[in-house]
Order: structure tokens, then sequence, then C-alpha cells
């Protein structure tokens, strides 16, 4: 949301850095309890990445340009702020392309029971695999119904948390022992393992083996959303989200001032000050009760003059936005191209192809078959875009890339970022029955309607340390021996300084558009 405020006063309650979501919902509810409020913001919009933006000229399509699904977010967040947001469910869950005995087929999880049965059938030739995935994805349901709601109530302990799951066998198969391990234990087919094994690979670098269960946690935190782990549609795209956070944080009292850059913080004393450049040039200095960073932990080391993380955080995907003038027509006949992209569309994902594209990408090479998922917004929700384009059958695509780490691009990004999406679209058209660069839009200038962001290109448009969308590795959502040095504390939002606090996807049990750590920052402040 465009349009800034003044800094009107010298000390306020809280001052935020940052005008993401995460800062915006810590506004919210301060400001509604009453606090005096100023929200920093370098960009000249709030939203940070999660937003909305008409990308390519002459186009009036809004794209959700960064973040994309919505899956983490509590309810009772949006009824605690009175937002007016809503989210549509997908009518279809995945559709996985594949090549068996020289015919196209893949595999539709969706559109009902017997009919997801009866492609797991045909693909595999049993019901075997579909009742091992109703099982797997039974347990996860389980253990989302009892973690997801202890994201917004203070740190558990581990031991609490094990409690609460109350199942010992989901316990070791998520928290315990690689997921790799439970994969291979419970699905026979190559293809329907890769499925399974994507969740825990996005936008982090690991396999199914990783004995640091990275992938895991990333895992646990893609099933658990809502309590169901489904994943919506923003109405309207990102950008609806965070303008009505940042429309509910305004009303209840909020400054928010955007073209404002912290240049740093000094936490000491019972009032740390914030020192910011604003958009005529100038420097200002406020003083705070509490600051709140929703910046990552490597942002907020810089700004404190103190040391950074010990393991820099690095992201590994490929993001790409594309506006078509029509979908492509698939191989595989049996399934309609508006089912197939209304869900997640896997390309080269499967258990085999996510082991080897690891294995080029760890060992410094691009991944020769990159594996990705698609998904169209539009399919959903058209009124991303304007009438005469969705009445011409116009639609997005928006592809997220796996094993792209951070560390491939640092030499000669551009070179490799185009690369990478050739070969991330050549692989998207071996299960195509059309070259997908046919159906692209042209923009008003006639170039074609398809933008790729790598780590470093995310790193320099928003600040993502590494490009890394989590701001560091994502943590299990319980207190441990690393969370308790750094000071998380009661909800998981402190760091080293009393009065300053994290409400940033590096908080833990941060991570993805959840709004989780803006509303816990905000209610450690209260508590206090």
């Amino acid at each position: 949301m465009t349009g800034s405020a003044e800094i009107s006063r010298d000390v306020y309650d809280a001052v935020i850095v940052g005008g993401g979501h995460n800062g915006l919902v810590a506004a919210a509810y301060l400001a509604r309890a009453g606090r005096s409020v100023l929200v920093l913001e370098r960009l000249g919009t709030t939203g940070g990445a999660a937003v909305s933006t008409r990308t390519f000229a002459g186009v009036d399509a809004r794209l959700s340009r960064y973040s994309y699904l919505v899956s983490l977010l509590p309810s009772k967040i949006v009824d605690d702020l009175g937002l007016r947001f809503g989210v549509r469910k997908r009518s279809v869950s995945s559709y996985t392309p594949t090549v068996r005995d020289g015919r196209a087929t893949g595999l539709l999880v969706g559109g009902g029971e017997e009919r997801t049965r009866a492609s797991f059938r045909a693909l595999t030739g049993s019901d075997a695999e579909y009742e091992a995935w109703q099982d797997f994805y039974a347990t996860t349901g389980r253990v989302a119904e009892r973690v997801f709601p202890t994201l917004t109530e203070p740190l558990p302990t581990r031991e609490a948390l094990r409690a609460r799951i109350g199942d010992d066998a989901a316990w070791n198969m998520l928290f315990e022992e690689p997921l790799g391990v439970a994969i291979e234990e419970r699905f026979s087919d190559d293809l329907v393992r890769g499925v399974v094994l994507t969740d825990a690979l996005i936008g982090t670098f690991s396999e199914a083996h990783d004995p640091s269960l990275a992938q895991n946690v990333c895992f646990l935190y893609h099933v658990i959303g809502g309590g169901t782990g489904d994943w919506d549609v923003p109405v309207g795209g990102m950008g609806a989200f965070t303008d009505a956070l940042a429309g509910a944080a305004r009303t209840a009292g909020a400054e928010i001032v955007t073209g404002a850059e912290v240049l740093r913080v000094d936490p000491d004393g019972s009032h740390p000050t914030v020192t910011c450049r604003t958009r005529t040039g100038e420097e200002s200095t406020v003083a705070a009760r509490k600051v709140l960073v929703n910046a990552s932990p490597e942002a907020l080391a810089e700004l404190v003059g103190g040391e950074a993380p010990a393991e820099p955080a690095e992201g590994a995907q490929l993001k790409v936005n594309m506006l078509l003038r029509r979908l492509p027509r698939l191989r595989d006949a049996s399934v309609d191209a508006r089912e197939a992209f209304a869900g997640t569309f896997h390309v080269a994902e499967g258990y085999e192809q996510l082991a080897r594209a690891y294995e080029q990408a760890a060992g410094g090479a691009l991944p020769s078959s990159p594996p990705s998922e698609i998904y169209c917004h539009s399919l959903t929700d058209p009124s991303i875009l304007a009438p005469e384009l969705a009445k011409q059958g116009y639609q997005t695509l928006t592809v997220f890339g796996l094993h792209a780490p951070a560390r491939l691009f640092t030499q000669d990004n551009d070179e490799k970022r185009e690369t990478l999406l050739k070969a991330t679209l050549a692989q998207l058209d071996e299960v195509l029955d059309e070259p997908i660069e046919q159906c692209l839009a042209r923009d008003k200038d006639g170039r074609p309607c398809i933008e790729a962001k790598t780590p470093l290109d995310l790193e320099k448009d928003l600040r993502l340390p590494g490009g890394n969308i989590f701001h560091r590795p994502l943590a299990f959502p319980f207190a441990n021996e690393v969370n308790e040095a750094d000071g998380a504390g009661r909800w998981g939002v402190g760091t080293a300084y009393a009065n300053v606090l994290l409400c940033g996807a590096g908080a833990v049990r941060g991570g993805g558009v959840s709004g989780i750590p803006g509303h816990n920052a905000a209610m450690a402040v209260l508590e206090q």
C-alpha cells in the first residue's frame, strides 16, 4: 500500500523496522491495544515480499510477484484484526505429468476421493500407493491439528510439544529421523515419493536423508497450515492481504512511514533509539520502549553493530512469473489443462530426479533437469486480471524452481539466471504439447511477459539474506538450546537485547506468509 505518514513524536511505545506483513501484524495488534506505534519502511510501499504488482509494462495483471500462496496464516489473526481479506480453495491439490510405457500420463490428486484413487491406480497398477498416501497424510493431518494452534501460543518445550502430539510414531517420523526413511518405507513408486518430498525442499537446499533434518522442518511447516496443510489462493493477490493489514494498522492509530531506510539501532538503555534516512535524505532519530525488527537476523546484527549469525542464510530457489495468452496444451490428454494448472503442477520432481538435481547443485553445477512446481493463480481468482484480459483467456503462471542455491549465482548471476530459466522451461516443454513460449503474452513494447528471480535477485530486491525466503534456516517450533542461547524467550521473538525483538520470518516459528512472528512479538510486548 502506498501513502505515508510523517514521524510525529520523539518517543514511541514501539518502533517497527520494516513494513512487511509481519511488521504490519505487530503494528495493528499494538495500536489496537493503545500503544503508540511507528513503522519505518525502506521501500515506497508496504508489504515486503507479500505484494501484488503490475509486473509487465502496459499489462493490467496484478501478479503476486514474490510470495504467492497462503497456508500458515491463522484465522485468529484475520479475526482479531478485523481484516477484510479472504482466500479460496484450489479445486485440485496437484498434478504431476510423467511417461509410463511410452505413454504420456500423470498423477492427479484432487477432484474427489474416487477420482484420486483412480489416478493412483492408473499410474501404479494397484491401490497400494493410494492407501499409503491416505495413511501418511492422515498422520500429518493429526499432527497439524495439534501443532498449528501452538504457533500463536508461548513457545513450548520439546517435551511439551511431543506430549501434545501424543503419537510416538508420528513424532519419530517427523522430528527424529530423516524424512526419506518414512517416504521409502511407505511408498514404492518413484513419482509418488517425489511428490511427497517436494514439500520438504521449498526454499530449502536439502535432500531426503539430510542428517540435519532441515528437510523435515521445511516439510512440517508445509503440512500443518490451518491445521490441515491446505495451500489457499489469496483473493486479489498477496497485495490485498498486506493492504488490509496496513489499513487495519493505520485505522488503529499506527503511523506508517515509507521511503524511510533504517540505518542503525542503538539497543542500550531503557529506550533504544532508531535512526533512519527519510525520503528527503535527512536523518531522523526516534526513541522507543521496544524496537521490533521485521528484518532478518543478519540485518539486525548489522543495524546494532553486532556479530552476524554464524551460519549465513542461503536461499535455494528460482522464482519465475509469466503471463500467458492461454494455457498450453498437455501431452497427457486425460486431464484438462485448467485442472492440471489449478493446483501444484510438478515438473521433473520424481524422487530420483530430485536426488540428481541436489547432487549436481551440491557439486557446484546448475541442475541439468531442474525440478520446479507451477501454479496458476488466475484459474482460482481471475480478479487479478483486467476484465478484458480475463475475457480473452489470459492466465498467470508462477514457477518455483528447487535446488538453485545462491552459491551457484555468485559468479555471472545474469548469465546463470538465463541458463537456468531456459533449462526450467525446457523441462516444462517436455510435458506440453506445444512450447510454453508460444503461449506467452507480450507487454506494450512487444517483449514476452516472463521474468525470473534468482536468490541473489531476491537479496537485491528485498534484502532477503542470500535470497533466503525464510530469513534463515527454519527451526522446529519448540524451545531448544540454540534459540534459548539466542535469547528467543517465552514467545520465540527475543534477541540478545532486552528491548529489541524479532517480528519477522527469522523469529522462531517464522517463515511463510503467516503473520505469526508479528503476532508473537506483539504478545511479548503486551505481556511485559
